[in-house]
């Protein structure tokens, strides 16, 4: 008879457990706010590579073990370290680059993953001073983190280059 106690206990925990849980689960979706919070981050993403180069990226890449990311031109998805690797060599051939999204479509899932879809044009001024402009088409998925939204994987393709 003295298991009862604890057993009315238990059985109050995993409810209420449960109970918080399911109500995290079912907080409703915000989409407006996320769609406006990952636009404003993509500007400060393509400003911030326009002013300071490819290697601005690693601000808003999820340095984390879920990351990857199939770079435009290559076949397969790159780990974190991997991408950075190319960033890091490509920038070193460039004078300048800009982007700028021509069109992009966000897909909250919930309050803290979204996917999204868009065409990026591009302009670059390599050491050579050969201006290269592109366009690029591009998809993935954004994680919120504690600092913000984060491109948690995703692929670029080459679709027009000049």
């Amino acid at each position: 008879m003295t298991y009862r106690p604890f057993f009315f206990l238990i059985v109050l925990l995993i409810f209420t457990s449960c109970k918080e849980e399911m109500s995290t689960l079912k907080q409703p979706i915000d989409k407006e706010r996320i769609s406006v919070e990952i636009l404003q981050m993509f500007d400060a993403y393509h400003a911030a590579i326009n002013e300071n180069g490819l290697e601005a990226e690693f601000d808003f890449l999820d340095n984390s073990s879920d990351f990857f990311w199939v770079p435009p031109g290559y076949q397969s998805a790159q780990s974190y370290d991997q991408v950075a690797n190319v960033l890091i060599e490509n920038n070193k051939a460039i004078k300048s680059i800009q982007f700028k999204f021509d069109t992009i479509q966000v897909y909250p899932l919930s309050n803290s993953i979204a996917n999204y879809s868009g065409i990026v044009s591009g302009k670059m001024l390599d050491t050579s001073n050969t201006i290269s402009t592109f366009k690029i088409i591009e998809s993935g998925t954004l994680i919120k983190r504690k600092n913000g939204w984060k491109l948690l994987n995703g692929q670029s393709r080459n679709l027009i280059e000049f």
